[in-house]
């Protein structure tokens, strides 16, 4: 009989939730954690610092009041790399606390130390006080990912960072420049230009988060530029040298950036190193993404793999259901057989986007009908009221069933925002549903109601056309 009839390796949210999913129904689950606290890089590097710092950012800066009142915003004189970084700590010790009670009220053993994998079913777990060796039924390999940086990159230099060590700044820079127009790369860029830093982002694509629909990515770059960044997009970076004056950042169209500090913000690796994956056969990529099918596993059917060490999307909300399915797989359990079919995104930028389902450019691409509505928080008595008229909610529906198929936010409350589309997608209702509903007042979510008679009147005008 095996030791466990699973063992975790890494405690993010996908180790976390895969760990409790088995666990919950009676599994005997142990998780080895290497590191000293618990939480991944999710809890300590990576989702909630990035977006408590956000938080401080907008307060401290007094952004969030933007013109209220006559008043306009400016970054506070007496603002330090300590009352930055003040809620972040308390928030990141909160929710280490939170993973730890989650798994001892699961029964979770708590293995400590560096874990390597002897087969199918065994692995070799290396603290202080030795090697243990623990055999398992089933793995789960949920070890997150680290910042990729390549050796061309002065990473020696305290100045250049990687979003990482970016938290472990002992000053906010006067200018920085990001490499990187991806998720880490704006949404570092917008907190650090709130706080009043001179920002330069520049990626070789032709717009930041190009994954996103193209009018709210052009609403989110003009936004970016009213916050002061200066976009370089098209352009690679050519080199990248540090000096006693400071970074200077080379560009192949033959300018050059110079700054405090640099952000490497260009793609993550899967954390796979010392696992031994090539000894018991499982397959990754050049990045250290493990390959796994659409139940998770890798290939070693009894090895799975969930969460950022498997890639794209890498996002934690998707990490926690990718692991429970995987376990609930493993296992047999017919709790939960297959991931929601609509994942949003959620990017905390400032404004903030979120997303879910088909995009206009998705659609146009692959030749399929659709039509779009359209409400601005600027019309919205309450965007007016917290100042935000620049926000908006656009739904693209089918033209002949005015089913609902996507839904895409920039502006307050985004990612809250986004998860009433998603139910009305979940249950395959219509634009209709919004108008025949009704929300509070005032409220965003009264946008639904809008953009859905847009919608309505395009459909109508472009019928008649």
């Amino acid at each position: 009989m095996a030791d466990f009839d699973l063992i975790v390796i890494g405690s993010g949210p996908a180790g976390e939730k895969g760990a409790a999913q088995a666990a919950y129904f009676g599994k005997r689950v142990a998780l080895v954690e290497q590191a000293a606290v618990l939480g991944g890089a999710s809890a300590n590097t990576g989702t909630l610092p990035s977006k408590t710092l956000r938080e401080s950012a907008l307060f401290l800066s007094g952004l969030s009041q933007r013109d209220l009142y006559g008043v306009r915003y400016t970054i506070q004189d007496d603002v330090t790399i300590g009352t930055f970084m003040y809620r972040e700590e308390r928030v990141v010790a909160k929710q280490r606390e939170l993973v730890q009670q989650n798994l001892a009220r699961h029964g979770v053993a708590l293995l400590r130390g560096r874990a390597t994998l002897d087969g199918a079913h065994s692995l070799r777990v290396e603290d202080s006080a030795g090697v243990h060796s623990y055999t398992a039924d089933v793995i789960l390999i949920a070890t997150g990912s680290h910042p990729y940086r390549p050796a061309h990159v002065p990473f020696d230099d305290r100045r250049v960072c990687d979003s990482d060590s970016i938290l472990r700044l002992d000053r906010i820079p006067a200018s920085l420049v990001i490499v990187g127009g991806g998720v880490i790369g704006s949404e570092y860029a917008c907190l650090f230009a709130a706080l009043g830093v001179r920002v330069t982002l520049t990626d070789a694509r032709d717009r930041v988060l190009p994954f996103l629909d193209s009018e709210i990515v052009g609403l989110l770059a003009e936004r970016m530029r009213a916050l002061g960044i200066d976009l370089r997009l098209g352009v690679e970076v050519a080199a990248i040298t540090a000096s006693e004056a400071g970074v200077r950042t080379a560009l192949n169209d033959g300018r050059s950036v110079d700054s405090e500090a640099l952000l490497f913000a260009a793609g993550r690796s899967g954390n796979v190193d010392g696992l031994n994956l090539d000894g018991v056969g499982v397959t990754v990529n050049a990045r250290g993404h493990i390959h796994v099918n659409e139940h998770y596993q890798t290939s070693v059917p009894s090895i799975y793999a969930a969460g950022d060490v498997i890639g794209f999307p890498a996002l934690a909300a998707t990490a926690m259901e990718q692991a429970r399915l995987a376990m609930c797989h493993a296992f047999r359990l017919t709790y939960k057989t297959q991931l929601a079919a609509i994942l949003p995104y959620g990017i905390y930028t400032i404004p903030e986007i979120s997303a879910a389902g088909a995009s206009e450019d998705d659609l146009r691409h692959r030749g399929i009908p659709y039509e779009v509505g359209r409400a601005k928080f600027g019309n919205n008595a309450r965007g007016m009221i917290i100042g935000d008229t620049e926000g908006l909610l656009k739904l693209v529906f089918d033209p002949h069933t005015q089913r609902l198929l996507g839904v895409h936010i920039i502006g307050e409350d985004a990612t809250e925002l986004v998860h009433i589309g998603i139910s009305c997608m979940y249950y395959q209702g219509t634009i209709d549903s919004f108008i025949q509903s009704a929300f509070n007042y005032p409220t965003l979510s009264e946008a639904y109601k809008y953009a859905a008679y847009d919608g309505l009147g395009n459909l109508a005008r472009h019928t008649r056309s």
